[in-house]
């Protein structure tokens, strides 16, 4: 994958059909959604950045609840028709859930990965806190771009992304990552809703699956097979038909299901 972090644009393909956004995880930016444009020349898309990362590095982090009222800006503004079909990533999926409960009327569909929803697990939260200090050092991000898979091609522009996040956003999401990201009200939201662990990522991501279905009774459940958390690069063929179908269908029947 290739991509120029400084000139990638907002808006991709026609303007025609309906729209998808994308939302990028921690530490990464729009560009990671690259493989993605790629391979959906023919659909109306939408990569923006959050607020703290990405090109908006600069900008202080908001909290799941603003970056929700953020990306609900971006489709009033951009998408077609004013809706868009969801997709989000780790951080990017926990403030996809927090846009269904606050911005229903706004989405068409949702599909959320490697986001755990009810929180980390006590493990996690023994062993996180001391790598945020780490969490601006280059070789940190290198062995994790191995760690979580990324192609050789994609490592440098992952590191670059990552290193620049302020030390505070790190410890804001950190503790939002934490806690979980479900609100205590009823959810308004009645569209399909797809959530996908990666089979070789934390036990948290799938944890979270029964507390996301007592909000949203709709939900359907997918683990992908062999994928690490960032699988939207390690596997861009499927992860982009899963989008595709998603989107089309408001459903996703592979043969291995939760």
């Amino acid at each position: 994958m290739t991509a120029d972090s400084h000139q990638w644009p907002l808006e991709h393909g026609p303007q025609d059909g309906e729209t998808i956004i994308f939302l990028p995880g921690n530490s990464t930016g729009s560009w990671m959604w690259a493989p993605q444009v790629e391979r959906l020349p023919g659909r109306h898309l939408l990569t923006p950045d959050l607020p703290g990362l990405g090109e908006r590095y600069r900008e202080p982090w908001p909290g799941l609840a603003g970056a929700a009222d953020d990306v609900a800006g971006v489709i009033r503004a951009h998408a077609l028709g004013g809706r868009a079909h969801v997709v989000g990533l780790s951080l990017g999926g926990l403030v996809v859930v927090r846009l269904l409960h606050r911005h229903p009327e706004l989405v068409r569909s949702t599909v959320v990965t490697g986001a755990p929803v009810a929180g980390l697990t006590r493990i996690e939260r023994l062993l996180i806190p001391p790598q945020i200090p780490l969490l601006r050092r280059r070789w940190y991000w290198n062995a994790q771009a191995m760690a979580f898979g990324v192609p050789p091609d994609s490592r440098e522009l992952f590191v670059d992304s990552a290193v620049r996040v302020s030390a505070e956003t790190n410890r804001l999401t950190y503790r939002e990552v934490a806690a979980g990201c479900m609100p205590a009200s009823r959810f308004h939201y009645s569209g399909p809703v797809l959530a996908i662990a990666g089979e070789k990522e934390q036990r948290s991501v799938r944890d979270g699956f029964p507390v996301l279905r007592q909000s949203l009774p709709q939900l359907q459940t997918w683990i992908a097979p062999k994928m690490h958390h960032p699988w939207n690069i390690e596997d861009p063929d499927l992860f982009s038909r899963v989008i595709r179908e998603f989107a089309d269908t408001g459903t996703w029947e592979p043969a291995e299901r939760v």
